[in-house]
């Protein structure tokens, strides 16, 4: 039935409503798994990991014309009377608890592993193949997904952290929106947990995003959008197609590492924003294939953005930063070892991306 009338709720301070409800629900589980199976045709969510669970595993399972997310994961930290729609439980410690996560009432070690899902937000527009929120250290791998409305897979906050989102493919996300790619996350608001150093604390463990394939082919923003305050991440040995450009941060957002990714046909290098000194955001070791020729925002005063030895490719072999031609900006101190040059064969691409995400290629393949 549809369920996009039914009660929704706020999981976190990202732009989502969700519907706590799914054809598959879970709640208070621990060990559970999800395999080999088939969800089509749903008018709402597919599987909904709710509140307290842990390992829940979901894989070797297809998702396909689904009405609102395939996977949503979704837990509580007391911010309301009561847990809401279905069940209504009484919260303790309201709304005191508001930001604290440490009781535990929340996913933990998700595993969706070797999915395929396309065609799901039908209905729901706020959507994606896995969505979470309020949930931690997760792990997101060797899936397949194509054909949404919104982000492949969404991160609404950075409740916890030490998520790792590793060796997906994802194409054709925002179909119907004009925001973000593949990847989105927020982080508006702080949440105590005890992920980071097993004490309680108001920083996030650092998420993993590796060995991808992303294509904004829809968008067109960027792959990897870490949108409003998001921090701690580390982008490393993907390759990222398309987009406006290839690394971004803003609104306070801080600590973003992107290093030995490989960008090909971005508008720009990246658009990143203030931080404070010791929180600057990375830019090293990674190929990007440019549009442009100005690597982008880059923060060039105070708190600046750490560029070093990177390889730029250019419609004519010309590069600007900070206002400045390569070579002088790298007087400067910026992007040391750093170097432009004119865009590569697409085969040559192609083979960078091989070799970064680990592909075996039959020997009689010649990329051409």
């Amino acid at each position: 039935r549809y369920t996009y009338m039914d009660p929704h709720g706020v999981p976190s301070g990202g732009d989502w409503a969700l519907d706590r409800i799914g054809a598959v629900f879970l709640q208070g589980t621990e060990g559970t798994t999800i395999q080999n199976s088939v969800f089509e045709r749903l008018d709402g969510n597919a599987v909904m990991i709710s509140g307290y669970n842990r390992n829940a595993t979901v894989q070797d399972s297809d998702f396909a014309y689904i009405g609102g997310n395939a996977v949503a994961s979704w837990g509580y930290t007391n911010e309301t009377e009561n847990t809401g729609f279905p069940y209504y439980t009484p919260n303790t410690n309201h709304p005191q608890a508001g930001v604290d996560g440490t009781d535990g009432n929340h996913p933990r070690y998700n595993t969706i592993l070797r999915n395929s899902a396309r065609e799901v937000g039908l209905y729901e527009k706020q959507s994606s193949f896995y969505v979470q929120g309020k949930t931690a250290e997760s792990f997101i791998d060797g899936n397949v997904f194509f054909n949404g409305p919104r982000a492949g897979i969404n991160a609404n906050d950075g409740f916890g952290g030490g998520d790792v989102i590793s060796h997906n493919l994802v194409f054709s996300t925002c179909r119907e929106s004009g925001d973000h790619g593949p990847f989105n996350s927020w982080d508006r608001q702080p949440f105590l947990t005890t992920v980071r150093t097993g004490e309680p604390s108001m920083l996030m463990a650092w998420r993993e995003i590796h060995h991808n394939f992303f294509i904004d082919n829809y968008s067109p923003q960027e792959d990897v959008d870490n949108d409003d305050g998001s921090a701690y991440y580390r982008t490393h040995d993907n390759f990222l197609v398309y987009g406006g450009q290839g690394m971004k941060n803003d609104f306070g957002g801080h600590d973003n590492h992107h290093y030995q990714n490989i960008y090909a046909f971005v508008g720009q290098a990246m658009g990143v924003t203030k931080t404070l000194l010791g929180r600057e955001d990375y830019f090293t070791d990674n190929s990007v294939v440019m549009l442009g020729t100005n690597v982008g925002g880059v923060e060039c005063s105070g708190a600046t953005t750490k560029l070093v030895r990177n390889q730029y490719f250019t419609p004519d072999a010309t590069l600007t930063e900070c206002g400045k031609p390569l070579k002088q900006a790298q007087k400067m101190g910026f992007d040391t070892n750093s170097t432009v040059a004119c865009i590569p064969e697409d085969h040559v691409i192609l083979e960078w991306a091989t070799n970064v995400l680990g592909v075996v290629v039959d020997k009689d393949v010649v990329f051409v």
